[in-house]
C-alpha cells in the first residue's frame, strides 16, 4: 500500500513539474515576397523573378541560427548554367542597399554627383549599368542588417566578428545555392569596402568546404587594417594615403603646375612615395633638417598644403587632418568616401573634419528611395523593419580577432591576406578583380597595391589579380562615366572567367 501511494505521489509531482514548464516558443518563420521586375540593358529587356525576404540559416549541426535577409533577381527561364553573383556592402555592420540601388539591381537612384541632393521626391530609373543581363544577383544583408536577425539560441555576438561574419555569410551562400538548385552554376562573390575584407575570408572558407568560386570582385578594397588607422609609431598609413591625397588635391586644383593626365600624375606620386617619402619617414628623428625640408617642399608640390604645415606635422598628416586642411581657406572640407565632394567646414579652427560631405550628400536619397522600392515594387511587408545598419542594435560590437593573425599568443595586425593566399594557392583557376577609386579616402588604392605586392605566392598566382581604376570615390558608381566603366570591366571579368 505504501509503495502504491509513493508511485501515485511521484506521478503527481512529475505531472505538476511538466505542467509548470514554459511551453517551447516556436521560432519565427522565414518570409519571402515575390514580384516581377525588368531591366533594359543595351536596348534589350531582361525579365526577372525577384524574391525579397529571409531564409532560415542553419549551423553545421542543422540547428536554426538566423533569419538571413536577401533580395534575389533571377532571369526568367535563365537556367542553372547562368552565373550567380552574391553581393554585399561592408561596415562592418552595413546592409547592402548601397550596392543594390547604386549599380547591382534593376533600378538605380539618381543623385546629383558630386553635389548635395535636394529632399524628396527622389528618382529611380532603369539601371543600364547592371550585370543582370549576364548573371543573376543576390543582395545579402549580414545578421543585424536588413531583415537579418538571430533566432533560437543564437545571439548577435555569434555573427558580429571577423570570423563569425565570414562563417555566417559563407553558410548562407552554401545553403542558398542548395535551396535554389544552383550548386552547379558559375559562382561569384562581390563585396564593397569591409565586404572585400570579408571576401578574402569567404573565398577561402567556401573553397575549403568544396565550393570553388569562378571569380571574386573587390570594390574599394582593404585587406590589411594597418593601412587605415594611422597607428602610433607606424608609417604605413601615411605612406599609402599620400597618392590619394595628391589625386584629391589635383581634382580641387591645388597642385602646382597641374597636368591634365590624372593616372600619369598619380604614377609620379607613387614613385615619389616609394622612393623618397617612405624612406624619409623610416628615418624618423634621424632625418636631417635639409632632407626634411626638401621632402616637405615636394609634399607641398603634390598636395598644395604648405611645406610649413608638413614640417610642423613631421611630414605626417592624418586623413581627418587632410580633409580639414585642403580647403580650409574656403571654409570647406572634402569627403572621406569620395573626396570630389566638398561641404561646409563648421569649425575652421579645428584640426580634423567633423563630417563626411559625400555621406551627407547622398545618404537621404539612397535610404528613402530604397525603402520606398523595397516595400513598394518588391512588395515586402511594411510590418518588417529593414535596418540599413547594425550600429544601433543592442550589443553591437565587432570582434576583430581573426584566426591566423595570432603570433606567439599576441594579436597581430588584422588582415585577411593569408585567407586570400590560401584560396589562390589551392585553386589555380580563381581570379580576383579589384576595383579602385582614385578619390576614395576611406580605403585608399595604394594601400591595396601595397597589400597585393606583399602576397607571398608565385607570379602565376598574383597574375590572376586584376586591378582597375576610376575617377571617382568609394562608391565609384555614383559617377556615371565610372558606372559605365564598372559594368564594362565587370562584364569582361565574368566573361573571361567563363572561358575554358
Amino acid at each position: 500500500m505504501k509503495l502504491k501511494v509513493l508511485i501515485i505521489a511521484l506521478l503527481f509531482f512529475t505531472g505538476l513539474s511538466h505542467a509548470q514548464e514554459k511551453p517551447v516558443e516556436s521560432l519565427p518563420k522565414a518570409q519571402v515576397f515575390e514580384s516581377k521586375q525588368s531591366v533594359t540593358i543595351d536596348g534589350k529587356v531582361i525579365n526577372l523573378n525577384a524574391k525579397a525576404g529571409t531564409m532560415e540559416l542553419r549551423d553545421e549541426n542543422n540547428k536554426p541560427i538566423a533569419l538571413f535577409g536577401f533580395t534575389a533577381y533571377f532571369k526568367e527561364n535563365g537556367g542553372k548554367d547562368r552565373p550567380i553573383v552574391f553581393a554585399y556592402n561592408g561596415g562592418p555592420g552595413s546592409s547592402s542597399y548601397w550596392l543594390h540601388m547604386g549599380v547591382m539591381g534593376p533600378k538605380r537612384i539618381v543623385v546629383d554627383d558630386p553635389n548635395y541632393n535636394q529632399a524628396a521626391p527622389y528618382q529611380l530609373v532603369n539601371n543600364e549599368f547592371s550585370i543582370l543581363d549576364m548573371a543573376d544577383v543576390v543582395m545579402m544583408d549580414p545578421v543585424g542588417t536588413g531583415l537579418s536577425v538571430p533566432i533560437g539560441e543564437a545571439t548577435g555576438k555569434d555573427f558580429w566578428g571577423v570570423d563569425q561574419d565570414i562563417r555566417s555569410v559563407s553558410l548562407f551562400i552554401m545553403q542558398f545555392l542548395k535551396a535554389h538548385d544552383r550548386l552547379n552554376s558559375p559562382k561569384y562573390i562581390l563585396g564593397e569596402s569591409y565586404g572585400t575584407f570579408r571576401n578574402a575570408g569567404v573565398m577561402s572558407y567556401l573553397l575549403n568546404n568544396g565550393y570553388a568560386l569562378n571569380g571574386v570582385i573587390m570594390v574599394s578594397a582593404v585587406f590589411d587594417l594597418r593601412t587605415l588607422f594611422f597607428a602610433p609609431n607606424e608609417d604605413i598609413s601615411y605612406v599609402v594615403y599620400l597618392p590619394t591625397m595628391a589625386a584629391t588635391s589635383w581634382y580641387h586644383d591645388k597642385v602646382q603646375n597641374k597636368e591634365n593626365d590624372l593616372p600619369a600624375f598619380v604614377q609620379k606620386v607613387r614613385e615619389f612615395t616609394e622612393n623618397e617619402y617612405a624612406p624619409a619617414l623610416y628615418k624618423g628623428n634621424r632625418i636631417s633638417d635639409s632632407e626634411k625640408s626638401r621632402i616637405a617642399s615636394r609634399l607641398q608640390e603634390y598636395t598644395g598644403i604648405s611645406g610649413e604645415i608638413w614640417l610642423r606635422a613631421d611630414l605626417k598628416i592624418k586623413a581627418g587632418e587632410y580633409f580639414q586642411e585642403l580647403l580650409r581657406g574656403e571654409e570647406n572640407t572634402v569627403g572621406r568616401l569620395d573626396s570630389r565632394y566638398k561641404g561646409m567646414n563648421i569649425d575652421p579652427m579645428s584640426v580634423s573634419a567633423f563630417t563626411d560631405p559625400q555621406s551627407d550628400a547622398i545618404s537621404p536619397a539612397y535610404t528613402m528611395a530604397f525603402l520606398d522600392y523595397f516595400h513598394g515594387s518588391l512588395g515586402v511587408s511594411k510590418d518588417l523593419l529593414y535596418a540599413t545598419s547594425a550600429y544601433s542594435k543592442e550589443g553591437f560590437k565587432w570582434d576583430w580577432k581573426h584566426k591566423g593573425n595570432n603570433f606567439w599568443g599576441a594579436d597581430a595586425a588584422v588582415t585577411t591576406i593569408p585567407d586570400m593566399e590560401d584560396a589562390l594557392s589551392k585553386d589555380p583557376n580563381v581570379k580576383i578583380l579589384i576595383m579602385n577609386g582614385y578619390y576614395d579616402l576611406a580605403t585608399v588604392f595604394h594601400g591595396v597595391e601595397h597589400s597585393i605586392s606583399h602576397i607571398d605566392l608565385p607570379k602565376s598566382a598574383t597574375d590572376r589579380i586584376i586591378m582597375t581604376y576610376y575617377e571617382a570615390g568609394h562608391m565609384m558608381y555614383t559617377h556615371l562615366p565610372s558606372a559605365k566603366l564598372f559594368r564594362e570591366d565587370l562584364k569582361k571579368f565574368i566573361q573571361d572567367t567563363l572561358r575554358k
